[in-house]
């Protein structure tokens, strides 16, 4: 069996309308081991809900999907330097300069696009239901 990748959802939501549920969704469809990253769920599509990057198991992430503000984006930026990751996908709405900048500073492998359609599916495949 190979190795399953593997993604953390930085921003997640359990409100299914909200793209950091579609990325969920998205890469559970497409074969990842998914790691939805939330301060206050617990659960998110049947999957077990991380606080934090530290509190994911894995040793390393394939990519790190963000789906947040720009400015808890900013402060959170210093915490996924402890967590190698293949690379770090700033979402519309989260990749303003300033976030990318400061991304790019601390070496992160740090790209700006839809993660949903990285995945190799569109947001509007799944539903708001």
């Amino acid at each position: 069996m190979g190795h399953m990748p593997t993604v953390a959802i930085v921003g997640a939501s359990s409100d299914r309308r909200k793209f950091g549920n579609k990325a969920v969704r998205a890469y559970k469809q497409a074969g990842y081991t998914v790691y939805p990253v939330h301060p206050r769920e617990t659960v998110i599509e049947d999957l077990p809900v991380y606080r934090s990057l530290a509190d994911i198991p894995a040793e390393r992430l394939d990519r790190v999907a963000v789906y947040l503000p720009p400015s808890v984006g900013l402060s959170a930026l210093d915490t996924f330097t402890k967590k190698p990751m293949g690379l770090l996908i700033l979402n519309p709405g989260a990749d303003t300069p300033d976030v990318v900048a400061r991304a790019e500073q601390l070496g992160l492998p740090v790209v700006t696009g839809c993660a949903i359609i990285a995945a190799g599916v569109r947001p509007e495949q799944f539903p708001d239901a």
